[in-house]
């Protein structure tokens, strides 16, 4: 499947990708991403180049980031304990349970129950289960554009049609919300929003997330909001969950341990429902929710079990940390993105671990759009970012700055590089 948009030669040139709409909902990041890593020339400067990856949202990569000791101590304290060799509930763990609404009503004005939460294999099959629970005849749901291809490609499989709306650059990536208004009809089983954001790097005001409640109400759908980021906010907006808005809209939040800290690999995610009005207590819904899970396998068990002292003991300065690490890291990025003319960032980023910049092509020759640059670009240089393409944009790039500081300027001054090489003759 992933290979469906991407056709390549002997040589190891791209010779055919379909258009823009067509890639995004046939190919997944990490498909992509083994492409470009096939593509690189490992005798190049005799085999002594490093490849340098920007493409992968795994902070585990670098050696900047690593999860807190107590992580690591209560996975072990359950483990050895003896008591979570057996199935934990569909649901998940009740004490994990009650630990992730404990958790997330710090931040809401109303309380959150174990009810609410639903543990899941990472965001990711959270992501699968929300789009699980709208399938009906019929339905489209309102994605991103740019954003996370795993939801177009559950979607496609769910038989539900994706309707885009816009995000606006210029606004620092916010919703454009007439297109929003203008997507959805009775059909319309959701809207997805993605904060802080993935692939753009933005995080949207509190003014902002209100509007968006208010236009999905309008329109009368329920909000996604995919929170796998949440937290992760180092400029000036703090991050705002979109839950605080329950009250105006139904919302599904979707989050995870993996970035916040550091655990990706843990495979620990959740789906919870943010709705203190008790559109998703009716008994129809709980029980379409219940039987879901019923389905599915969630994380290891001792992982589960270890989530309240993971939360309880996990000390702020770590996270700040993390936070000063992104901050520092996304500064060299754009520091160094000033440097080659033909990429232009349009918005500094202030949360996540990525940010999208523009691919200007008329400045080069021989490259012919955003998917040819990164084929390319890895050939050459051994430096792999991801094709906008691949998020829904294309001739815009996407590049992961939790990388270490070292690793990331070299990459940069190795793009920089290559487009003088690439540079169009006047």
């Amino acid at each position: 499947m992933e290979t469906g948009a991407v056709a390549m030669n002997n040589n190891n040139n791209i010779v055919n990708h379909h258009h823009e709409a067509r890639a995004t909902s046939t190919i997944t990041i990490k498909g992509m991403l083994s492409l470009l890593m096939e593509n690189i020339d490992e005798n190049l400067d005799g085999g002594t180049k490093k490849v340098i990856s920007l493409g992968m949202g795994d902070p585990t990569l670098t050696t900047l980031f690593h999860a807190p000791k107590v992580v690591e101590e209560a996975v072990a304290d359950s483990l050895h304990s003896h008591k979570f060799n057996g199935y934990a509930p569909t649901a998940g763990l009740l004490q994990a349970r009650i630990a992730i609404a404990e958790y997330l009503s710090r931040d809401l004005p109303y309380q959150l129950s174990s009810d609410d939460v639903f543990i899941t294999s990472g965001c990711t099959q959270a992501i699968d289960v929300s789009v699980a629970m709208l399938a009906r005849p019929g339905a489209n749901i309102l994605l991103p554009r740019p954003g996370f291809p795993i939801y177009e490609l559950s979607a496609a499989f769910r038989g539900i049609e994706v309707r885009h709306y816009d995000l606006l650059p210029e606004k620092g990536w916010e919703v454009d919300l007439d297109a929003v208004e203008a997507s959805a009809d009775q059909n319309t089983a959701a809207l997805v929003i993605i904060n802080p954001g993935n692939p753009c790097g933005n995080v949207y005001s509190y003014h902002h997330l209100e509007k968006i409640a208010e236009t999905a109400k309008r329109v009368g759908t329920i909000v996604i909001s995919d929170e796998v980021y949440g937290h992760l906010a180092f400029g000036a907006k703090p991050f705002v969950p979109m839950g605080v808005f329950g009250s105006v809209v139904p919302v599904l939040t979707l989050g995870s341990l993996s970035k916040r800290w550091i655990v990706p690999g843990w495979r620990l995610g959740w789906f919870v429902t943010n709705d203190p009005s008790g559109t998703f207590r009716e008994p129809k819904v709980v029980e379409r929710i219940k039987k879901y899970f019923d389905l599915l396998g969630g994380p290891a068990t001792f992982i589960q079990a270890a989530v309240p002292q993971i939360i309880a003991n996990t000390e702020e300065i770590f996270f700040n940390k993390t936070i000063d690490n992104l901050r520092h890291t996304a500064d060299i990025c754009c520091t160094e993105i000033k440097d080659i003319p033909c990429i232009f960032c349009p918005y500094r980023p202030e949360g996540s671990m990525a940010m999208m910049v523009k691919l200007n092509l008329s400045l080069l020759e021989d490259i012919s759009d955003d998917i040819d640059f990164c084929f390319k670009l890895a050939k050459e240089e051994s430096v792999i970012i991801l094709p906008g393409t691949a998020v829904g944009l294309k001739d815009w790039l996407r590049i992961t700055f939790a990388a270490d500081p070292c690793a990331l300027g070299e990459g940069m001054r190795r793009m920089k590089s290559f487009c003088q090489r690439h540079v169009r003759k006047l």
